[in-house]
């Protein structure tokens, strides 16, 4: 896909001196956000019944959760890998991520291979470790020593051709807007990048669009669309619980959020995203309403995207 980005561009800056670009070659340069499902969101439902809804929501592909949040990851384990793997073929699907936050950013090197043998994933998530919330110069030290402890996990992800994405999570040193500008400012490995989350970014919400474009493409794989609520974490009607959600009556201003993507031609995975009480459960009582409920998530998003 970049180099499909940049021969356009190129096509585009040689024919600017002399005509205006085709329509074809604009419409195949327009931007476009990419899709991923959770399987969290569907709580314990069966992985297959989760299959089917991929397409359907506008994904491309899915991310497999893990207990607490979900257990398709332990589905996969109980069928076997071939069955899950002749599973994800019938229904056209890649099981392009896997979310493995039990196993923190240092016990990932067994995990990978093996998604990878078997499923050829792209991405692994996780979150990170070491002292809460830290900044200024004490975060840039942090940052430091955990790419420092990163480089033989990021040798097995480049030798795989995976990508190992640690969320910048409340209450882990990747929190605070200096570690992640340090995150972008100090690695050097386009295997390793942070999965974006917004929601745990709410006390610096003005800051997020200037973080993607500080973190740029190299450093964003994955991101969540997904905003902080108190309903993330105590029992809430479902009215207030959905508003994490985009276009459920939240206060996050997505469409500078949407500019910065534009801005840095983003071409990661989008996750449509919340938390249920307690978690584990699905979102919404059926498959059919979860997807609905995704589907005007992606609507909402689409909408703002076309107005910027």
């Amino acid at each position: 896909m970049m180099d499909r980005r940049n021969a356009i561009r190129s096509i585009g800056s040689l024919a600017g001196s002399v005509a205006t670009v085709s329509p074809l070659i604009a419409e195949s340069d327009k931007f476009q956000l990419r899709y991923i499902l959770s399987s969290a969101m569907y709580g314990y439902m069966s992985l297959e019944s989760i299959l089917s809804q991929v397409s359907l929501t506008g994904s491309e592909a899915i991310d497999v959760w893990c207990k607490v949040h979900g257990n398709q990851r332990e589905q996969i384990d109980e069928m076997g890998h071939s069955v899950a793997k002749n599973l994800l073929a019938k229904n056209e699907v890649k099981a392009a991520v896997f979310t493995r936050y039990p196993l923190g950013p240092f016990g990932l090197i067994e995990e990978m291979r093996k998604i990878h043998k078997n499923f050829d994933a792209e991405i692994i998530v996780c979150g990170t470790t070491g002292p809460s919330e830290v900044k200024g110069k004490e975060a840039k030290k942090v940052v430091q020593e955990f790419l420092e402890k990163m480089k033989p996990h990021i040798a097995v992800a480049e030798e795989l051709g995976m990508i190992i994405a640690v969320e910048n999570h409340s209450r882990q040193f990747l929190y605070h807007p200096d570690s992640l500008r340090y995150f972008a400012e100090l690695n050097q490995s386009k295997h390793l990048g942070v999965a974006l989350a917004p929601h745990h970014l709410h006390r610096f919400q003005g800051d997020i669009p200037k973080l993607i474009l500080d973190l740029g493409n190299e450093n964003i794989p994955f991101m969540y669309f997904q905003e902080h609520s108190d309903a993330m974490y105590n029992k809430a009607s479902k009215e207030i619980e959905m508003q994490q959600m985009p276009g459920f009556g939240g206060r996050l201003k997505y469409k500078p959020i949407l500019g910065a993507l534009k801005a840095i031609k983003y071409i990661g995975y989008c996750e449509i995203f919340m938390h249920p009480v307690p978690r584990g459960i699905p979102i919404l009582p059926t498959v059919e309403d979860i997807s609905k409920a995704i589907i005007k998530s992606r609507e909402y998003i689409e909408k703002s995207l076309a107005e910027i």
